[in-house]
């Protein structure tokens, strides 16, 4: 049975032909550990890996330096604000955030820290006000998302980062749902970008990105080899060695950057035209479905739709649809703030998220079969 993918929030699939091409041939060309051996073999990875660095630079608008490669968004998420947030400091959170930033938000509370949680409001022009409302000269962190894991809804980034400048206050971006697909840059004034390497950027799993501006350096949460300041036993002081303990992940390394020049090369305004063209044609043919329910409130969207079918789970509805050749996640998509705020608690949504891979006619299949789910149950 043909499956037709619409679970790119969770990671991208299929990867563009030049990122599989990657990933197989990364273990014979860099088959050595970059930066531990004076043998070519580790220089000629090493060589790699910092081209896949620049090239990350080049499209935050950061330098190689400041330019860390981890595992996934969550590693890059707790390594920006436990490195920045300390106990007696606040930390600001939005009511979407995904449990990369909520958890560690909790545990640091735990730890002695202040978390307030400034709810997303209607407007962009609320949210702000409410981001406002929280931040006073003992706030050292912000973190919000850029888009909505669960709704797709693109934040205020731009201005929150503004009210944090003027106030000393770091800034730290979730772009797991935006980078590749909508522009985000350290031009739009945030202090960190993190972001995941296997969704909107087409690497391979197991591939993160955290970038900064150089502004704060964040203390250390793992320390260990970096092939640098080797004689010494404190954790190696420069960037991006400092963040970089251990063997880094050479294959995933190549497999991002073989997905960067592939959206560079796309066009990042034609894959969103495209996805989003496609949310469209979903969303107006659930408008015609009865009994379903869509959830998008805002002004701006990447390319994400959540719905529920009247009296049936998330969960049941996305099982029923997997079996009939469709994979679309649904739960809570590890993001229980966001659903309180959109008031879908206990069940969550389900949620439908394309890629450039897919087409209207398969979203036209899809919603044949939610409108016999709508219709006959289950």
């Amino acid at each position: 049975m043909k499956v037709s993918y619409f679970d790119n929030a969770a990671t991208t699939y299929p990867k563009p032909p030049s990122v599989v091409r990657a990933t197989a041939e990364a273990p014979v060309k860099y088959g050595g550990n970059p930066g531990r051996s004076g043998h070519a073999y580790s220089y000629n990875a090493a060589a790699m890996v910092y081209d896949a660095r620049c090239i990350a630079a080049g499209m935050f608008k950061s330098s190689p330096e400041n330019t860390v490669f981890t595992s996934n968004c969550t590693h890059s998420l707790n390594l920006a604000i436990k490195g920045i947030v300390r106990p007696g400091d606040r930390l600001v959170i939005s009511s979407m955030e995904h449990n990369s930033v909520a958890r560690p938000a909790y545990a640091l509370s735990k730890a002695g820290a202040i978390v307030d949680v400034a709810t997303v409001g209607k407007t962009d022009e609320e949210t702000l006000e409410n981001f406002h409302s929280l931040i006073n000269p003992g706030t050292r962190c912000v973190v919000c998302t850029a888009a909505s894991n669960v709704t797709g809804r693109v934040m205020p980034i731009r201005e929150i980062a503004e009210m944090c400048q003027s106030m000393g206050v770091c800034f730290i971006v979730d772009g797991a749902q935006a980078c590749g697909i909508i522009p985000v840059t350290l031009d739009d004034g945030m202090n960190f970008i993190c972001t995941a390497g296997h969704k909107g950027l087409y690497g391979v799993t197991g591939t993160g990105l955290l970038i900064s501006d150089g502004k704060y350096v964040p203390k250390t949460i793992i320390e260990g080899g970096t092939g640098a300041t080797s004689a010494e036993l404190e954790q190696t002081g420069f960037m991006p060695e400092r963040l970089e303990s251990g063997t880094l992940n050479t294959v995933g390394i190549a497999s991002l950057k073989a997905g960067i020049d592939y959206v560079q090369n796309y066009g990042m305004d034609d894959i969103f035209n495209h996805e989003q063209s496609l949310c469209e044609i979903f969303i107006d043919g659930l408008k015609t479905i009865d009994n379903v329910t869509v959830y998008r409130k805002g002004n701006r969207f990447v390319p994400i739709v959540s719905f529920n079918v009247e009296g049936i789970p998330s969960s049941a509805v996305s099982e029923a649809l997997s079996e009939r050749g469709f994979a679309l996640r649904g739960g809570l998509h590890c993001a229980p703030l966001a659903h309180r705020t959109l008031g879908t608690l206990p069940e969550g949504t389900v949620r439908f998220s394309p890629s450039v891979f897919n087409s209207g006619t398969d979203v036209r299949r899809l919603l044949s079969e939610v409108k016999k789910i709508a219709k006959d149950g289950l």
